[in-house]
């Protein structure tokens, strides 16, 4: 009679909790558990947010350039001296103009790639128009792949302080 009175027990326990609870709070957790997997920010600044362009999850479109060698093999050191100069002011002339986050040299390595710019701008048209005022990139000493990029919004912050760190600016 024990077991038989355990069993029922047991049975009715599983039962009994597969269906849903009538009770408005058992089903108001029940569905907190269930959906909300997502975890508020209580230092959101949402001015900030909004300043930066950012979507709800502090994210946004920029455009990823990885330069490489290009198909211009001239060795007229003269012509490529004057080309990178031009593009380096023309990084510095992006970035003092908010359309430039990141840029950088990659080592040397296999695959040809010589550098990163991350843009901000939300379109390839756009980034192949920038590219464009680059004379190092439009005498084909550099060539760029474009990909757009969804990274977060605040990265244009860290140029604030970048810009105090560095003693020559090439």
């Amino acid at each position: 009679m024990k077991i038989i009175l355990s069993v029922s027990i047991l049975f009715v326990t599983f039962v009994v909790s597969a269906f849903p609870s009538s009770d408005p709070i058992m089903q108001d957790q029940r569905r907190d558990i269930k959906t909300d997997s997502v975890i508020k920010n209580p230092a959101y600044d949402a001015d900030l947010a909004e300043k930066l362009g950012a979507d709800a999850y502090g994210m946004k479109n920029f455009v990823l350039v990885i330069l490489k060698t290009g198909s211009n093999v001239t060795d007229d050191k003269a012509f490529i001296t004057e080309c990178f100069r031009g593009h380096m002011d023309n990084i510095n002339r992006l970035e003092k103009e908010g359309k430039l986050v990141v840029a950088g040299p990659m080592a040397k390595n296999e695959q040809h790639y010589r550098g990163i710019f991350i843009l901000d701008i939300a379109t390839i048209e756009e980034a192949e128009a920038l590219l464009g005022s680059d004379p190092a990139v439009r005498e084909k000493l550099l060539a760029a792949d474009l990909y757009k990029w969804y990274g977060s919004a605040a990265l244009p912050l860290y140029l604030e302080h970048a810009n105090k760190i560095w003693k020559k600016q090439p």
